[in-house]
């Protein structure tokens, strides 16, 4: 009799385990919502937690197999076939379905560092938007215009680290068939965004550097002039002076 139980829980064992594999890995699973893949993640979890919790019932059968087999040899050995069986197959299945919850959770881990970087970047984004558009009203002094420049400048020195991650983090889930329309749509947005905003401010960098050029030579010269004019004035002063008459004088100082 405990024979005849023990084979009727070996196969209730074998027939629990054909039902988590049909229900856990040999679904198709879409994941195109962030919802729909952290409910996958979740659901792997408790698959995990399901079937590592049947590893004591396990112990059980094999241990009581083995008793059996002390007993009663030749129930023993045809119960000992059938639980290697299902030991082979308790252990591939929980090595699945081990994978393929790392696997989830790599993946749902990859989605939540994607949205940190855009988060970083747009936060860089909106601070180099803001950076140009306070260069569209400047006043028309050297320090102004020096200080936009170098602020300007400072924001557009920004690596580019953050932006090879999500080009990788997002073509690693695209290829994946993960996310990918929302994915393709952020990405084509802020790539976007990124393009325009760049242009714009480096069309501007390039218009502060010429118009600060601009200014320092011409301010240059105003002290060149300014300089030449104070020795005429100095020279014209000596002239008056020295009560010498005008046709006395140089041509240039007549």
């Amino acid at each position: 009799e405990k024979a005849v139980n023990l084979k009727k829980d070996l196969a209730e064992m074998q027939e629990w385990m054909t039902q988590a594999e049909e229900e856990y890995l040999e679904k198709d699973f879409e994941y195109k919502s962030p919802e729909e893949l952290e409910n996958a993640v979740e659901e792997m979890k408790r698959a995990k937690e399901d079937v590592l919790q049947k590893e004591v019932r396990v112990k059980i059968l094999k241990d009581n197999i083995k008793m059996l087999a002390t007993k009663v040899p030749s129930s023993g050995q045809d119960l000992a076939t059938e639980l290697n069986v299902v030991l082979e197959n308790y252990q591939l299945l929980c090595n699945r379905i081990r994978g393929k919850c790392h696997t989830l959770e790599e993946v749902w881990s990859c989605w939540i560092e994607l949205l940190q970087y855009l988060d970083l970047e747009t936060a860089w984004l909106n601070n180099l938007e803001e950076r140009v558009q306070m260069t569209g009203n400047l006043p028309d002094k050297l320090d102004a215009v020096n200080d936009a420049l170098e602020s300007l400048e400072s924001v557009l020195r920004h690596p580019a680290d953050n932006r090879t991650q999500i080009r990788e983090l997002g073509q690693t889930l695209i290829d994946g068939g993960i996310l990918d329309d929302i994915i393709s749509e952020k990405l084509e947005t802020f790539n976007a965004r990124y393009e325009e905003l760049s242009h714009l401010a480096v069309s501007r960098q390039i218009a502060l550097e010429q118009q600060l050029q601009t200014m320092r030579e011409t301010d240059h010269m105003l002290h060149v002039l300014q300089e030449n004019l104070t020795d005429l004035d100095r020279q014209l002063t000596s002239y008056l002076t020295d009560r010498i008459d005008a046709f006395q004088m140089p041509q240039e100082a007549q």
